[in-house]
């Protein structure tokens, strides 16, 4: 698929992010504000930044935990972040956790401590498994109800679309992640699923690939993946890696990184077309 370099499809470019998030795999709106705290992945700096809508870094935050390979992050209703350091590509990870940042710290200090919420899944035995069973990756994480769901991203080739569902606690400690469910939707590579976000009410799950939006509704419980799957083609495929509702769920915000001359931007995307 080709597209000239001012098509955006259905996104609408809000902001050029700046040089220092050439590589930004994480999107979380601040409840209320026209804010966003954005981080970049592996082999970064060990910082999150408070960005707004034109683009202009606001605020740098140093987390006192080195990023292995920061992936996603999300927040709870008190407005506490959860930064998913669990990229593990080549599925040879046993270190795997997500930072917990208290709300308070990350608007009042240039530096702040995490608490560590390690987990393994136990259906992986082997690191790495053989290369036809590396599904053990993931890239995308939701809070909801006291709870972090983990979506993994497949590295076996002709099945990259293949992504299995986790849970555990949103509390320090060391947990076996919760295997909820599991769905295919494509074989090729523009199938991983790259970012995940939830709504306010907990009623819409989207799924970020680089190419399209899967959203998830009038699903049961907390398997967001037994209910209706809705795929909404974005026009043009980029390195996203970055999705989040706005306040009232009726727009998505999202970022791709810069690669080969492209990318590097700050989208919305209108729900209601």
């Amino acid at each position: 698929m080709s597209f000239g370099c001012s098509n955006y499809g259905q996104l609408n470019k809000m902001a050029r992010l700046p040089k220092l998030l050439d590589e930004v795999s994480g999107i979380e709106k601040v409840k209320g504000k026209d804010l966003f705290w954005m981080h970049n992945d592996g082999g970064n700096k060990n910082e999150i930044y408070l960005v707004d809508v034109v683009g202009n870094i606001i605020r740098t935050v140093q987390i006192k935990a080195k990023n292995e390979d920061w992936e996603d992050i999300t927040s709870d209703d008190e407005g506490n972040l959860y930064l998913a350091d669990f990229g593990n590509n080549e599925n040879r990870r046993k270190d795997l956790k997500i930072l917990k940042i208290k709300f308070n710290d990350v608007m009042t200090k240039n530096t702040v401590e995490v608490e560590k919420i390690k987990f393994e899944y136990p259906e992986q035995h082997k690191f790495p498994p053989k290369k036809r069973k590396r599904f053990f990756d993931a890239e995308s994480i939701v809070h909801a109800n006291g709870y972090l769901y983990i979506f993994t991203k497949s590295r076996v080739k002709k099945d990259y679309g293949k992504t299995s569902l986790y849970k555990i606690p949103a509390t320090k400690g060391k947990y076996e992640a919760q295997l909820l469910g599991t769905f295919e939707h494509c074989s090729k590579m523009r199938c991983w699923i790259t970012a995940a976000s939830i709504t306010n009410d907990g009623k819409k799950v989207a799924l970020l690939t680089s190419d399209k939006v899967l959203l998830f509704t009038n699903f049961e419980a907390d398997n967001f993946f037994n209910g209706k799957r809705t795929e909404i083609d974005l026009g043009f495929v980029s390195q996203k890696e970055a999705i989040d509702f706005n306040d009232d769920n009726t727009q998505l915000y999202i970022t791709d990184e810069r690669a080969h001359g492209k990318g590097g931007n700050l989208y919305s995307f209108n729900l209601s077309k």
